[in-house]
């Protein structure tokens, strides 16, 4: 039997505290299925859903070798969309904290090139970038990769059908031929295999099943509607599954912002995320979905990719999506670690032969309740009143900023707030986000802008 302590494992002491500091208990299927091999020093294919608990999988591995004193690149991973990016640099740097001096650098698009090089040039021991951007810096010399020990390609399923498969080959031109390779997927079509056997030697195979009784917490409803009264129909959904956290996921920029303007006209605190959003203003869209101070999120496929949400309690598809594959990850958002959730569909009865399909690639069968009466007054005051805001301050990473910074600030002696009021904290290179119970929000603010953070004054806004 598998053991699951992560204290079984062959890391260092500096590891093992941080991943007790986080309150890991034992490991997932992947974890301890795919660390060991990693540590090893042998090519994985992985396979296993979202929330299961991969990134750990193959960031600890590489923390564990990574040798601070030299700072070439070390390790360098894939991803496909800069949300994504952006969750496993974090991810990385918790695990990390104590290792000091560990650079870990983001390389996407929307920021600028000149500012990453110059970071890459006084070195940088793990980057995580999307194709595009990695292989901007190779053409022009700015990336080296001679000294690379570990190359990850994360979510490769969805970097090959967004089209990144000549970006991938081209990468791989440089680097070097003595590396391990990992590559994790959520599915393994033949495009999948074809990627193992081109750039991984004699990799070891991971598939990790949903366990029945997992499946079970995310109730699956199916409502039939005319394809004209499709919006209506969305309105009367969320009236009668009120929820904290609720993503509505649609094919088409053009869905996403009819419906958040829909939604937004009935006061309801919701925000839209979709391709063409500026990187900046995406990082606040997520941050106030993630914090509670958006109830709502309309968002694509694309754009929510790596998303992670605590306690997400409702996903409504309002498009069906095209692979069977993509409705597994949009609903696997929620009823995770143990919690419950709804997943809902909307479908037309021209559609009713993609309802089948879908249940048997889920191996369920979808309930189908009628939707009773129009509640008249629309969403309700619940739905419209979000239980956080959110506070934006003028420093961040670069300015030494830390959560424990700021929340001292909100609760210390001068600051006066509870613990409790005070909720997620984010941290970006030159800005933070920090979300405040809304009923004492207009408290923490002024505190803030009163006072000081680390001795130093910060602009303190409202962020909408």
């Amino acid at each position: 039997m598998k053991q699951t302590d992560f204290a079984s494992l062959s890391l260092s002491q500096d590891l093992l505290t941080v991943v007790g500091e986080l309150g890991f208990q034992t490991m997932t299927s992947i974890q301890a299925e795919g660390i060991p091999v990693l540590l090893s020093g042998k090519d994985l294919i992985g396979q296993s859903k979202t929330g299961s608990g991969k990134t750990a999988t193959f960031a600890l591995p590489i923390l564990e070798k990574i040798q601070i004193r030299d700072r070439g690149l070390q390790a360098v991973i894939l991803c496909p969309t800069r949300e994504l990016v952006v969750q496993v640099v974090g991810e990385i740097r918790k695990l990390g904290r104590r290792l000091e001096g560990l650079q870990v650098l983001p390389l996407v698009g929307g920021q600028p090139g000149r500012e990453q090089a110059a970071v890459l040039e006084n070195g940088v021991h793990i980057a995580v970038g999307t194709t595009g951007r990695v292989l901007d810096h190779l053409q022009r010399g700015r990336m080296d990769l001679s000294p690379l020990k570990t190359l990850v390609l994360d979510e490769a399923d969805k970097m090959l059908e967004m089209g990144f498969e000549e970006e991938l080959k081209a990468i791989m031109k440089f680097v070097p031929a003595v590396r391990q390779t990992v590559l994790f997927s959520a599915t393994f079509p033949e495009s999948i295999q074809d990627l193992s056997r081109r750039f991984q030697k004699n990799p070891v195979k991971l598939v990790i099943e949903e366990p029945e009784e997992a499946k079970a917490l995310i109730e699956q409803l199916v409502y039939e509607t005319e394809p004209e009264d499709k919006l209506n129909v969305l309105m009367r959904v969320l009236q009668q599954h009120p929820a904290e956290s609720t993503i509505v996921f649609c094919n088409t920029k053009a869905a996403v912002s009819a419906i958040a303007e829909k939604i937004a006209a009935q006061n309801v605190s919701c925000a839209a995320l979709h391709g063409d959003l500026e990187q900046r203003e995406r990082e606040r869209v997520m941050a106030l979905f993630r914090n509670g101070s958006h109830r709502i999120l309309v968002a694509t496929d694309v754009a929510a990719r790596g998303l992670d949400i605590e306690n997400l309690e409702l996903v409504v598809n309002f498009d069906l999506p095209q692979q069977p594959e993509v409705y597994v990850h949009r609903i696997g958002r929620t009823g995770r670690a143990g919690k419950t959730g709804t997943a809902v569909s909307l479908a037309s009865p021209r559609e009713a032969l993609r309802i089948v399909e879908l249940e048997r690639f889920v191996k369920a069968k979808f309930v189908k309740p009628s939707l009773g009466f129009k509640n008249q007054h629309g969403l309700g005051k619940s739905q419209r009143e979000s239980r956080m805001q959110t506070l934006s301050i003028s420093g961040g990473r670069k300015d030494k900023l830390r959560p424990g910074d700021i929340l001292g600030a909100l609760t210390g002696e001068s600051g006066g707030l509870s613990s409790s009021d005070v909720g997620k904290i984010e941290i970006h290179d030159h800005f933070a986000y920090v979300a405040i119970s809304a009923t004492v929000a207009q408290q923490a603010f002024d505190q803030l802008r009163e006072g000081r953070i680390k001795g130093k004054k910060f602009q303190i806004k409202f962020v909408k």
